[in-house]
């Protein structure tokens, strides 16, 4: 009697265990996302007269020309705003893309540990190549989705 109560309660143990997938990376996209990036283009397709607050920081045009920095090793970078007219924005970030083909991002402060970020950010990941990719965010807007394309090209 006590075997077959220790085998249930081992089985219920071991079927409890399964790993959720959402996690799972997808390493072969963080690998082609490895390097410098420039943002070229914030566009809303088919809201073209939307305004949008990208990830808490400022408007969205203000990332036309932000520089990323990707490390797939360790899923690290930075980011940093720099256009004329918007606040300036430097930052670490963690990054990953899991096997849905999100891109989860959080920004943190100076020294802050990921761990501790209880905020963050997930994007689709579309059209990637060697040269260039794009995050897609999807908002609300008066009731409707509507999608804010960011457009990334490889710097050197």
């Amino acid at each position: 009697m006590k075997k077959v109560i220790l085998l249930s309660i081992l089985s219920v143990a071991i079927f409890a265990c399964k790993t959720n997938t959402a996690t799972k990376l997808d390493n072969k996209t963080e690998v082609a996302m490895k390097g410098n990036w420039v943002v070229s283009s914030v566009n809303y397709p088919g809201s073209e007269v939307i305004k949008v607050n990208s990830f808490d920081l400022a408007d969205s045009q203000c990332f036309v020309g932000s520089t990323w920095k990707f490390i797939s090793n360790n899923n690290k970078g930075d980011m940093a705003l720099t256009k004329a007219g918007c606040p300036a924005f430097s930052s670490p970030i963690t990054w990953f893309v899991n096997k849905e083909g999100n891109f989860v991002m959080k920004v943190l402060d100076a020294g802050e540990k990921a761990k501790r970020v209880r905020e963050g950010y997930v994007l689709k990941v579309a059209n990637v190549s060697e040269n260039s990719f794009q995050l897609v965010d999807r908002i609300n807007v008066g009731g409707n989705m509507a999608d804010v394309v960011y457009q990334f090209q490889r710097t050197n």
